[in-house]
């Protein structure tokens, strides 16, 4: 019997606000999974967020679990994705993004890592997503249409919402944010 491997580990910083996020990335023969805790401001109020996202080989989100103290206040989010891409919680559907592959926590980088791995897109290669959007501190759910355009080897232009955000990341080998200005910046 083989153990499993240790998790990746990073530690990404903001600066455009106070932010810090601490990530780990397990790759399991059962899938991969992807957990944070991150820490930083909304609406002039403390928040910290911590989150899993379990997908399957194909780096496809089939669930995900979010908990945000925001201030004084905790919530959570529990989302089911079914084998229709159909998007569930506490058993309703979320017909918003019914289709939709990628999850995309706003305050974090590490979901870009999803559809950059899932499309595995060749240099010059550009491809249309969009993703379940999860706002914050609301926890609200939306459709994000997102443009990814493999620039180089290890960097990628992004694009949501027609075009009206727009930044050029760079990854490492695995797809993890090193630089995704003018906002997140990996530490180690």
């Amino acid at each position: 019997m083989t153990s499993p491997s240790a998790p990746t580990t990073v530690l990404w910083t903001r600066h455009d606000r106070v932010s810090l996020e601490f990530f780990q990335l397990h790759d399991t023969p059962a899938g991969i999974r992807l957990s944070g805790t991150i820490l930083t401001v909304e609406e002039a109020q403390p928040l910290r967020v911590e989150y899993t996202v379990q997908c399957d080989r194909d780096w496809a989100t089939r669930s995900a679990r979010i908990a945000v103290t925001h201030g004084a206040t905790t919530n959570e989010l529990a989302l089911v994705v079914d084998d229709q891409k159909r998007w569930w919680r506490e058993g309703k559907e979320i017909a918003d993004v019914a289709g939709c592959i990628d999850i995309d926590i706003s305050v974090s980088p590490s979901t870009n890592t999803l559809p950059i791995r899932r499309l595995s897109l060749a240099r010059g290669g550009e491809s249309d997503v969009v993703a379940a959007w999860i706002h914050f501190p609301d926890l609200a759910i939306e459709p994000l249409p997102q443009r990814y355009v493999r620039s180089g080897q290890n960097h990628y232009r992004y694009a949501s919402d027609g075009g009206a955000f727009t930044a050029d990341i760079e990854v490492d080998s695995l797809g993890l944010v090193v630089r995704y200005p003018p906002s997140w910046e990996r530490v180690i």
